[in-house]
């Protein structure tokens, strides 16, 4: 029998483990090439609950079958528009500022008392995003919006003539997304706050006879280099860590609907909601940003589900 092995956990792709500086994580949006006009929508986790669909996924083994499947709720409110920015060469070049802006803006950001120039006056340009609030005091969770800035699909014109028309409109999340589309979720986990190394990297647990604890690891490092070194595996913080769940099937875009009412840690739903396949990173009235998939899956891309109701 060979054996047992328990590597240390804890990718060192994630480092340093500390707690995100924002709840919305800035995002590559050159990469991201799919899309319908905007890349990206602000949308806040309410729960999660059961779904009876039908398979229609080819070569499923429950093809033509009911089945019941996990599903994440996200409550959608429409967004709008801030500002538009013009790039050059990778940089702010101007940036036009939309008017009537909702006073709970105030709370987030120092508003600019002049206005800006017209967006026909600006010519020298290669690209086009916008900075996006949403309006959480629809959904009576919060008051102060979140903001982003999220990219556009399509050409520098057809960027501008998109840019033209909603800004300082309210943009839907049916605007952006559709049934049956794979989305990337990113957001930040549940925090955990301080813990030790065991339940942070998953280290093998000392013998009952050790001395001064068995949480922790045997050895923190030789003599020389008489330092310890950050592979260590100590005690520190855990959660609230950017995270990205990529290609989740979207089953279904709605209405605020009667059987979507008193959801545990939430509330009623009273805006524009989605429902997801699967399970998504963070806590109840998480604030999350549903984007264009990175890079879909075949595996993914191929699931086929006709929803029917929430179980």
């Amino acid at each position: 029998m060979a054996a047992p092995k328990s590597p240390r956990k804890g990718s060192l792709q994630f480092w340093p483990r500390k707690r995100a500086s924002k709840f919305l994580p800035s995002v590559n949006w050159n990469v991201l090439n799919s899309g319908k006009n905007l890349k990206g929508f602000i949308c806040y986790k309410a729960g999660m609950a059961s779904a009876y669909v039908k398979d229609e996924s080819p070569n499923s083994m429950t093809k033509g079958k009911k089945i019941i499947i996990p599903i994440t709720i996200l409550e959608c409110p429409s967004m709008r528009i801030l500002s538009v920015r013009f790039y050059k060469d990778g940089k702010v070049a101007n940036e036009i500022l939309a008017e009537n802006l909702d006073k709970e803006l105030r709370k987030r950001i120092k508003l600019p008392k002049t206005k800006g120039k017209k967006m026909e006056s600006i010519k020298d340009y290669d690209d086009i995003r916008v900075i996006c609030y949403s309006q959480p005091k629809k959904t009576g969770i919060k008051k102060t919006p979140d903001l982003s800035e999220i990219g556009l699909s399509g050409d520098v014109e057809e960027k501008k003539k998109f840019a033209e028309e909603f800004l300082g409109k309210e943009i839907s999340i049916s605007n952006v997304f559709e049934n049956g589309q794979l989305a990337d979720l990113r957001g930040l986990t549940k925090g955990k706050g301080l813990v030790g190394p065991v339940r942070r990297f998953g280290i093998t647990l000392k013998s009952h006879k050790s001395e001064k604890g068995r949480r922790k690891p045997g050895s923190l490092g030789p003599w020389h280099p008489a330092r310890v070194t950050f592979r260590a595996p100590m005690a520190g913080q855990l959660g609230m860590f950017s995270r990205v769940i990529y290609n989740n099937k979207i089953l279904e875009i709605g209405k605020a609907e009667d059987n979507l009412k008193n959801i545990k840690n939430y509330g009623s739903l009273k805006n524009d909601y989605i429902l997801v396949a699967g399970s998504v990173q963070g806590p109840a009235k998480r604030q999350l940003l549903i984007t264009a998939p990175l890079r879909q899956t075949k595996k993914q891309a191929k699931k086929v589900y006709e929803f029917i109701e929430l179980r």
